[in-house]
């Protein structure tokens, strides 16, 4: 009777392990198409499909290097890294994860994306290879406790929406080798273009990929952002927060999913620093808000050094009273939209002013 109960059980573990493995797809991922602007490498399949209409997006045209503060981590614990040059890019923003040819070599893919780029009057930024990109060369976007790697900086794993051990998920997230990387100019739009290309080395789940090679491509069209934001001068704050108790600003910007206060948040707060000195019993929480893209674990450690940020910012170049100033990082715990449409994402990643 036992043994009888043991062996089903295996047949039911083996059973559940044969369906969460990774598969060689026959047809691309539902819903998704090659972008108007370029053709996919012949006879690829796309494994993933993202597609944003509006959206950030961070361009290493440099090697990567290590921070100098050896401290500090990315929410998987490894070692910052970020390239020592960069274009910070807005617009739409279409992510193409591609399975190439059996037999298909990083080097032979990647060349002939800058074949098809050149060829439409596009150039070449920047090229790498292997360790020469900087980080380490052998992770993609998945890993934890060690450094962080190229495929980490252009999207970590926390915004890889493929359910887990899907062959999309395991093409991006698998251990890697033979990286190839380039970056480069399309004259249209204008748009810019990522491709990463490499080698997957990957665990028992993913194992039908093993030893395939995985073109990672980003286009970036150039779109400009309808602009519906006014900065809120310090009586309109006042009067919102005598009426509500909070007020939500979306003036304060930040570089690319970092905690660095753009310039042009500037007006936005000096116009907070006067509100704190109109009234002097005034204090406030300073509250981070994201959009679901990513984790939530992930984004409240985001949303938390950005409160931190705006509450420093407002101290060291407005004079503001650190103890009238409390931080608090809610990540995407609390939408005035809907996450679904980049309007409503864009609604959500707000700081809020908070009577306490």
């Amino acid at each position: 009777m036992l043994a009888t109960m043991l062996s089903t059980l295996c047949l039911v573990l083996f059973a559940l392990n044969v369906a969460a493995d990774a598969t060689i797809p026959i047809h691309d991922v539902e819903g998704s198409k090659d972008p108007g602007l370029l053709k996919r490498y012949e006879g690829s399949l796309i494994v993933s499909y993202d597609d944003k209409a509006f959206d950030e997006y961070l361009l290493p045209i440099a090697p990567l290097r290590m921070d100098p503060d050896r401290d500090r981590r990315d929410g998987h614990n490894n070692r910052w890294f970020a390239p020592t040059e960069a274009l910070e890019l807005e617009g739409r923003v279409v992510r193409l994860v591609y399975l190439t040819p059996e037999g298909r070599s990083p080097l032979e893919v990647v060349r002939n994306y800058r074949d098809e780029i050149e060829a439409q009057g596009g150039r070449a930024l920047f090229e790498c290879k292997r360790d020469e990109c900087g980080g380490d060369p052998g992770r993609s976007s998945g890993g934890g406790g060690g450094e962080m790697s190229l495929a980490m900086v252009l999207r970590p794993a926390e915004r890889i929406a493929d359910p887990l051990l899907s062959t999309g998920a395991c093409a991006q997230t698998e251990r890697i080798q033979d990286q190839r990387y380039l970056a480069a100019a399309l004259p249209d739009a204008p748009a810019h273009l990522s491709v990463l290309a490499f080698v997957l080395k990957t665990g028992q789940s993913c194992r039908a990929l093993n030893g395939r090679t995985i073109a990672v491509v980003d286009l970036i069209e150039g779109k400009a952002r309808e602009q519906r934001m006014v900065t809120i001068d310090a009586p309109e704050m006042a009067r919102a927060i005598d009426a509500t108790g909070r007020i939500a600003i979306y003036g304060i910007l930040f570089d690319f999913d970092q905690a660095t206060v753009k310039l042009e948040s500037a007006a936005v707060l000096a116009e907070i620093a006067t509100l704190l000195r109109s009234d002097a019993g005034l204090k406030l929480l300073v509250v981070g808000h994201t959009d679901n893209a990513g984790g939530f674990d992930y984004n409240r450690d985001l949303s938390q050094r950005r409160a931190e940020a705006v509450v420093t910012k407002l101290v060291q170049d407005h004079g503001a009273d650190q103890a009238r100033l409390f931080p608090v990082g809610v990540s995407f715990a609390a939408p005035v939209a809907s996450n679904q449409t980049e309007e409503g994402r864009g609604q959500n990643r707000r700081v809020e002013l908070v009577r306490y």
